[in-house]
């Protein structure tokens, strides 16, 4: 559905103004983190994990969901700063994306987290995913995500 007509739906009082303008996080400002992590894949907005994981994640970049993706020590250091500065729950505060992780739960995959799984649960279909390639290819499905956009296109 475009997003004027959701914003028309919310103007007619059926949705709420937050469905109707979709997800939208901050774009990514860290030049080496938009580098670095795009070179693979889509850059993924810090937001969308805890400081934890990507803490877990940034530690063991030698085998990064079974490639090496080693970055030099201070490139390295320069984006987990970044992420954890950032995460869902940067600065003792948790976002919406963070319900129902448990602190003791340290996801490493964004389409494993509660919230994913709410949001695409009955809308996208696995032959869709494998059209897409992976479940983290949001860009398939969400043409603004690299930029924090995800509206329903």
């Amino acid at each position: 559905m475009k997003r004027t007509m959701f914003a028309g739906l919310a103007l007619a009082g059926l949705l709420t103004p937050a469905l109707a303008e979709g997800m939208k996080l901050p774009d990514i400002k860290n030049e080496a983190t938009k580098t670095e992590c795009s070179a693979c894949h889509m850059a993924f907005q810090p937001q969308m994990l805890p400081a934890r994981s990507w803490q877990a994640i940034m530690g063991d970049l030698a085998n990064h969901f079974g490639e090496n993706a080693e970055l030099e020590p201070a490139v390295a250091e320069e984006i987990t700063a970044y992420l954890v500065a950032n995460a869902a729950d940067a600065n003792g505060k948790k976002n919406r994306l963070m319900r129902r992780i448990k602190d003791s739960e340290t996801p490493l995959r964004i389409t494993e987290t509660p919230w994913w799984g709410r949001s695409h649960q009955g809308e996208v279909s696995e032959a869709s995913f494998k059209r897409a390639g992976s479940k983290a290819n949001c860009v398939a499905c969400h043409r603004g995500a690299g930029k924090g956009y995800y509206e329903d296109d």
